[in-house]
């Protein structure tokens, strides 16, 4: 770890000059939760995840893989994937030696200590067998109840930030779809995308028919600030055993020139 503050690359999938005003808020959202000593410094993406699309969401993976290289190189403490799918993050812990902390692993790893069965809320219904497959990966499925989605409207969800009366339409959209997985025994909700989460971290708490709605950036937050003191007292960050086994250097070289 750097001496005196922990430099954290946080990757956002937004365009950097496009979706400013969003990257400035995360920014903000960061430096208020952040312990002392960290500092999380927001990255875009260009182009960003503007079409919602397995494919796309592989193109994604491909750029922050580069992105993540680069962190390592530059000596960066840290590497967050803030975005909640995490395309690539099999790829960055194999080829990253610092703590690579992911926003879904991270927020449903989270939500597991608060409750027995959790739920989560995507921004599209494209996302839903996305996060199926995605649960399962991590080993969670009996625990997560499912998934249920809101039909964003990019446009006038980045309204919901400034606008009151677009706010309480967003949040009301999100409170019907949260109602059904109460009613199948979910105890947390997730929302499950940056978007979400930054927009209604403003409520604290902010918990639905008992069941608490998971500030997702102050997780992931704290979940690398977790990981960067395990670290120094440790001096382990990952296994290397099977399924994080270090990429070897030819293997980083070939992806790096395919990407230039």
């Amino acid at each position: 770890m750097a001496q005196g503050q922990a430099r954290v690359w946080y990757q956002s999938f937004v365009h950097p000059v496009e979706q400013a005003p969003y990257i400035e808020r995360l920014q903000a959202q960061l430096d208020r939760v952040a312990g002392p000593g960290i500092r999380f410094e927001v990255h875009g993406l260009d182009p960003p995840d503007r079409s919602f699309h397995p494919l796309t969401e592989f193109r994604c993976a491909a750029q922050i893989i580069r992105h993540a290289l680069d962190a390592g190189k530059a000596g960066y403490d840290a590497f967050v994937i803030g975005h909640f799918q995490e395309p690539g993050l099999l790829e960055i812990r194999s080829s990253l030696d610092i703590p690579v902390i992911a926003l879904g692993e991270a927020n449903l790893l989270t939500a597991l200590t608060m409750g027995y069965r959790v739920g989560l809320v995507t921004i599209d219904p494209i996302f839903i067998p996305w996060h199926d497959r995605q649960v399962r990966l991590h080993g969670l499925g009996e625990r997560v109840v499912g998934t249920t989605a809101l039909k964003m409207n990019l446009p006038a969800f980045m309204k919901a930030f400034t606008d009151e009366e677009a706010y309480a339409t967003v949040r009301a959209q999100f409170v019907a779809q949260v109602r059904p997985l109460i009613d199948k025994g979910a105890e947390v909700i997730i929302p499950a995308g940056g978007l979400p989460m930054l927009l209604f971290a403003r409520e604290s708490p902010f918990i639905i028919d008992g069941a608490p709605v998971l500030n997702g950036i102050a997780v992931v937050a704290k979940a690398t600030e977790m990981a960067l003191a395990l670290r120094s007292i440790t001096n382990v960050v990952v296994s290397r055993r099977s399924t994080y086994a270090k990429a070897p250097p030819e293997a980083v070289a070939q992806f790096c020139e395919r990407l230039q």
